[in-house]
């Protein structure tokens, strides 16, 4: 069976040059970087001029036969807007890059044209120490206005109390097309109050990050297949997206195996593989048709 698989989560930056709660985050030589005071491997050895480019990720896509991929941001990344905008235009076939506001500095304005989502770290959003309320004024008010436009918001979120804000927001704003990042970090106790978020009928889950945090049991990672499965059970397998969180976390495993470990497995379907790969992505996200990159014998084989 041919799949169509579409990444839900991925990262790109031109220069990842930034501060993030007063801790410098800047490039190192050989995919390193200086990362809150500690010098920490973050992307791929082969990326040695710490720009983490579009051609370099469709190089993956094609050769892990990658169809597709939304492409959010992260305050640890630096703000990428300008870059992103350039890769819209040049990628936008396979690529959906995803907006950022700068909310700490009361950025709060949405942006005009080519933009079909929005960005919220919900982990980072800290003002003098303090976590914002993402039900707050503003937050609100900008949600209303992405419900209305028909903007798509992919967000992180950091434990129930946070989960608890956004399930308001949920309320006041019905038909925000809503993704839900790290999927719902499963490794936490917040995990099954986040899930549950897309039992709303616009809200989607989606598995950005999954590899990393089940890393100590490295590839084919049993327990991450038991919580796509566990979710599946929850809120129905219909509203569950795979996503890869490339670059970082190929640095420990390759693109291809960030999603490899289910197609092998056999707690899955093939039919609910389908759709967590990709289909699921495809119809929420509004992908046009996307060909199936060919499969390239290894030298190796």
């Amino acid at each position: 069976m041919e799949y169509l698989i579409i990444d839900a989560h991925a990262h790109l930056w031109a220069k990842q040059d930034t501060v993030w709660n007063g801790m410098k985050i800047s490039p190192l030589p050989n995919g390193r970087s200086m990362f809150l005071g500690n010098e920490v491997q973050m992307c791929p050895p082969f990326m040695i001029d710490g720009k983490n480019t579009a051609e370099v990720f469709l190089s993956n896509m094609d050769y892990a036969q990658v169809a597709g991929s939304v492409v959010t941001q992260e305050f640890i990344d630096g703000i990428q807007n300008d870059y992103y905008k350039t890769v819209n235009a040049q990628y936008g076939d396979r690529l959906k890059c995803l907006y950022m506001l700068d909310y700490m500095n009361g950025e709060f304005t949405l942006p005009q044209g080519g933009w079909e989502g929005v960005v919220i770290p919900g982990h980072r959003i800290y003002k003098d120490g303090v976590r914002m309320p993402i039900n707050g004024e503003e937050f609100m008010k900008m949600f209303k206005e992405m419900e209305k436009r028909g903007l798509i918001l992919s967000l992180c979120l950091e434990d129930n109390e946070q989960t608890a804000e956004f399930r308001e927001v949920i309320q006041e704003c019905p038909e925000l097309k809503v993704a839900i990042g790290h999927f719902g970090m499963p490794t936490e106790q917040t995990w099954y109050e986040q899930v549950k978020l897309a039992e709303n009928e616009n809200v989607m889950v989606e598995s950005g990050g999954i590899t990393w945090l089940y890393n100590s049991e490295f590839y084919p990672f049993p327990t991450a297949v038991k919580k796509i499965k566990e979710a599946a059970d929850m809120v129905g397998i219909e509203k569950l997206m795979w996503g890869s969180d490339y670059p970082r976390t190929i640095t420990a495993i390759t693109y291809k195996m960030s999603y490899d470990f289910v197609l092998k497995t056999n707690e899955l379907t093939d039919n609910e593989k389908r759709l967590f790969l990709g289909e699921n992505a495809k119809k929420f996200y509004g992908f046009g048709e996307l060909e199936v990159p060919k499969y390239v014998k290894n030298m190796s084989e």
